[in-house]
């Protein structure tokens, strides 16, 4: 492939979000290329069910995304597993660089890269990361059988893994710095029925205490009294959030203060031409379905761009 090959489309991602506008690009007849770095699906693709997804009462989230990896591949889209490394806007044409020094040009540009989860910030979470503390519950889980585990987080992905942890360790702390869950009533009844869930309200974890061997415990402290104590628990499971990854948004695109890329409703950014997707995007609520929409609008918007500047040269 010549290192100066003019795409109509690059798409910088492969999760849900990347791989619709994969699908819809390709259904467009734009010259398209999407470029992953490392596993198809993002975040879902780490969890274990989903239950909300249009069309599938129940479905593996590997298995989700495998089937839009499958429907994206059938329009023969093609794909790039290399890392980028920079995105430079231009006026004809915008420009993606990969790690091995393959430069990319198209007339538009979508940037599907997600988001990462977010740390406590907290003494002991970076020493112990794969000694008892981890991000990823599906992953890791299986270590961990009939131990006694710690959850922090309130929102779906926390409640939907202290319940599948419930179901393999002997115990399961959830722990929560408010006084109600931020999850949908659906898993909130789930957690409260669950006899292996104990909860645990109004506390943050300070620290994750550790020996050699990995973590025993963590400290609490309790969000209104200030009273501090400590449990003992041989892994802790953190989901408190996610941050966009932001790093590859070229800085003349309009961010929040949390670093989300505004967009209009075609989901293109302060950049002609250029569009965020999934949970790169500032929106009202990040989940599959709304990820598969952003990358249908984009896709849409991006080929009605292109059909502009087709007069645009290299």
């Amino acid at each position: 492939m010549p290192e100066t090959e003019l795409y109509d489309l690059i798409i910088v991602g492969g999760g849900p979000a990347g791989l619709t506008a994969g699908i819809y690009a390709m259904r467009a007849a734009m010259k398209t290329v999407l470029v992953e770095r490392g596993m198809f699906g993002g975040q879902v693709a780490v969890t274990k069910e989903v239950e909300n997804y249009p069309g599938f009462i129940t479905i593996g989230g590997s298995e989700l995304c495998e089937k839009f990896l499958e429907h994206a591949t059938s329009y023969d889209l093609e794909i790039i597993e290399k890392e980028v490394v920079a995105t430079e806007p231009g006026v004809k044409f915008h420009t993606v660089r990969l790690a091995n020094g393959t430069e990319l040009r198209g007339h538009a540009l979508i940037l599907a890269a997600g988001g990462t989860a977010r740390k406590l910030e907290v003494p002991g979470e970076n020493e112990n990361f794969g000694k008892g503390v981890s991000y990823c519950a599906t992953c890791d889980g299986f270590f961990f059988r009939n131990k006694v585990v710690a959850v922090v987080g309130g929102g779906d992905t926390a409640l939907e893994d202290a319940l599948y942890l419930a179901k393999i360790t002997s115990k399961v702390y959830l722990i929560h710095r408010r006084d109600e869950f931020r999850g949908s009533r659906i898993l909130q009844e789930r957690v409260f029925a669950e006899r292996n869930i104990e909860i645990i309200f109004n506390a943050v974890v300070n620290e994750i205490l550790a020996d050699q061997s990995g973590v025993t415990g963590v400290s609490l402290k309790d969000t209104k009294t200030g009273e501090q104590r400590q449990l003992d628990t041989e892994g802790v499971f953190i989901f408190v959030g996610f941050s966009p990854n932001n790093q590859l948004v070229p800085a003349g695109i309009k961010k929040n203060t949390s670093g989300y890329v505004i967009t209009d409703e075609k989901c293109e950014t302060s950049i002609p031409g250029i569009f965020a997707v999934g949970d790169l995007r500032q929106k009202y609520a990040n989940q599959i379905v709304l990820a598969a929409a952003d990358g249908c609008t984009a896709a849409l918007a991006a080929a009605h761009y292109v059909e502009t500047c087709k007069d645009c040269k290299s």
